[in-house]
């Protein structure tokens, strides 16, 4: 029965087997997880409901179902309809790729934030992005980049994708040269600001307009533009992050779907 067939793959440690795997896929072409398959069951019935219950994911019928199949089922389709598990699977990736989108967003954020701000520490005893600028990046530009990037509707690209295995990791190595080398370009326009900058566009050095302790001379305690430029033009690069942390898989038109 449903409930047998649940718990024996549940329980089936075939996966451990490479040797059979390789023969599933010569043989019959099917592709078997490394770390255990994902088992979906789909019932109407009151005696369907341990099935529904032991199976990973658990279907049940909305307007033929039973209620106690309902209460053991983990999606219910409302319409009755089996298409509708392949609208379901294609919102739920996109859930998943939201996060994936909003985590690489700030991550490249946080790590261009960070080395700025020791960088400026240890060369200057004053960091170019104060902690009130960081807490209006994170609170106002964050919260804003987050509500956009999880509000993009699915796209049937993503049922294309191949599943996403128990112990991959959400943050693949394709998002980590995203973010670092994101990061290491606005590290570098920040950093040239921050000890360039005053030459080139004529500003007096933030350091020296902002700091009153007397390890420098000519201090004027006042708000630089100097300081104000580079806190601008971070932020400005974060609108740009925003828009490429749409790409994960590294797909060249980041513009693709607005």
């Amino acid at each position: 029965d449903k409930l047998t067939l649940a718990h024996g793959l549940n329980q089936s440690t075939l996966f451990a087997d490479s040797r059979a795997c390789q023969k599933l896929k010569q043989d019959d072409n099917i592709s078997v997880f490394p770390d255990r398959q994902v088992v979906a069951m789909t019932g109407d019935g009151t005696n369907d409901a341990p099935a529904l219950k032991r199976a990973d994911i658990g279907f049940a019928m909305g307007i033929a179902g039973t209620q106690i199949a309902k209460d053991a089922a983990d999606i219910i389709l409302l319409d009755d309809n089996f298409a509708s598990i392949v609208t379901a699977a294609k919102w739920g990736r996109n859930v998943y790729a939201s996060i994936q989108k909003f985590l690489q967003f700030q991550l490249t954020v946080n790590i261009a934030a960070v080395i700025t701000a020791l960088v400026g520490s240890f060369a200057f005893a004053k960091t170019p992005l104060a902690a009130i600028h960081m807490l209006w990046v994170n609170l106002i530009m964050d919260s804003l980049a987050s509500l956009a990037l999880a509000s993009e509707p699915p796209t049937e690209e993503l049922l294309k994708r191949d599943p996403v295995n128990r112990s991959k990791s959400i943050i693949t190595s394709r998002m980590w040269a995203n973010m670092l080398g994101h990061a290491s370009y606005q590290i570098f326009v920040v950093l040239w600001l921050l000890f360039a900058g005053p030459e080139v566009f004529g500003f007096d050095p933030g350091h020296l307009v902002e700091s009153n302790d007397g390890l420098y001379e000519g201090s004027k305690k006042e708000n630089s533009e100097h300081y104000t430029f580079i806190f601008n033009t971070f932020v400005w690069m974060q609108l740009f992050n925003e828009i490429n942390s749409r790409s994960l898989e590294g797909e060249f038109n980041v513009f693709k779907g607005i």
